[in-house]
């Protein structure tokens, strides 16, 4: 495919970029790479300046590059085809769709899958080998469920949701469509209540419901729980990472990012476009506004307002983190220092 080609199947977000084609040569494209992976062929991107030494050394045929001049001209020097854009990762987002689709199975329902008569079934699914849908399920139109899912009963999947080998979903979830569920992830297990008493813990039901919007995407060995009464929501498009644990009773808004070894205790709420990096740890009951963002590592404890940015444990605001982690750095120039100084004032008051 010509990169000229390419650059027009990228729809609307190309209308106002510039392309240039090198020395009055459209290159053929075969495939896409990291920009110091690339190859003869090959088409990548730059993010901004910092990568610049990446275009002095790439052997890529075609760039997407921001709208900076100067790695334009390095390109043009190069030789190397390219189109600017103020987003060069979607656009290369776009481009690696181009060349690469995920496996998507032909509609079938395997004859070793086990179905119960009461379950509903769409049109078009995919039912893999030894999966177990049990009684009073609702599946939608173009599902596909890899093998050895386990989908207990009064489940609701919606239109085009893929399920991947190995993941479990527990009574009574509702999944919207467009969902993505990967392996090992399980949805609507119970969550962890248990009531303290003299003669041991008292295991306290979890009758309430775990429901995923539409367009969520679950990573691998991901928990989200259902809890004792009320329900476990995960807003519209919020994508969660592998090994995240969401507790019983918490409300994730809209668009949110998490990624991995995160984790929410019971009743945890987030606004809409929330981003929690990996191995941040939220409270029990903690809220945490919309467009807020906590760095890797930060343990949420209490309330975060909106659009705030947090770090480290407990979670402070991070310009303030970052000004406190350079003086942490200097602390072992400052004892000495300090030591110094209580020899001299001891000195001192010796001679008085």
């Amino acid at each position: 495919m010509k990169f000229s080609e390419i650059v027009n199947l990228f729809g609307d977000i190309a209308t106002d970029n510039s392309l240039t084609i090198s020395q009055n040569q459209d290159p053929e494209i075969t495939g896409i790479a990291a920009i110091d992976e690339a190859t003869s062929g090959n088409i990548s991107y730059v993010e901004g300046a910092k990568f610049a030494s990446f275009i002095a050394k790439s052997n890529a045929s075609a760039l997407i590059l921001p709208p900076d001049k100067t790695l334009q001209a390095q390109a043009q020097e190069r030789g190397i085809a390219w189109i600017a854009t103020s987003e060069p990762r979607l656009l290369f987002a776009k481009a690696i769709a181009l060349f690469y689709q995920p496996y998507h199975p032909t509609p079938e329902i395997h004859p070793t899958a086990v179905i119960h008569p009461t379950a509903k079934i769409g049109n078009d699914v995919y039912i893999g080998p030894h999966a177990v849908i049990q009684p009073g399920v609702e599946i939608g139109n173009n599902v596909v469920i890899h093998p050895n899912v386990v989908i207990y009963p009064d489940v609701k999947i919606g239109d085009r949701t893929t399920l991947h080998a190995n993941c479990t979903i527990h009574e009574r979830s509702q999944i919207g469509a467009d969902c993505v569920i990967h392996s090992g992830a399980v949805i609507g297990a119970e969550g962890f209540g248990f009531v303290p008493t003299r003669t041991g813990w008292y295991k306290m039901q979890q009758s309430g419901y775990t429901v995923l919007e539409d367009g969520v995407e679950i990573g691998c060995n991901t928990a989200v729980d259902r809890p004792a009464v009320g329900e476990t929501r995960i807003g519209r498009d919020t994508k969660i990472d592998n090994l995240v644990q969401i507790g019983h009773g918490c409300t994730i808004g809209a668009g949110c990012a998490i990624a991995g070894q995160a984790g929410m205790a019971g009743g945890v709420k987030l606004g809409n476009r929330v981003i929690l990096a990996g191995q941040t740890g939220v409270a029990n009951q903690a809220k945490i506004g919309d467009g807020a963002i906590a760095s890797a590592q930060t343990g949420i404890h209490n309330d975060v307002a909106p659009g705030e940015i947090v770090s480290g444990s407990p979670a402070i605001p991070h310009k303030l983190y970052l000004k406190i982690y350079a003086i942490y750095s200097r602390l072992p120039e400052m004892y000495q220092t300090f030591r110094q100084l209580q020899r001299q004032s001891k000195g001192v008051g010796n001679k008085e």
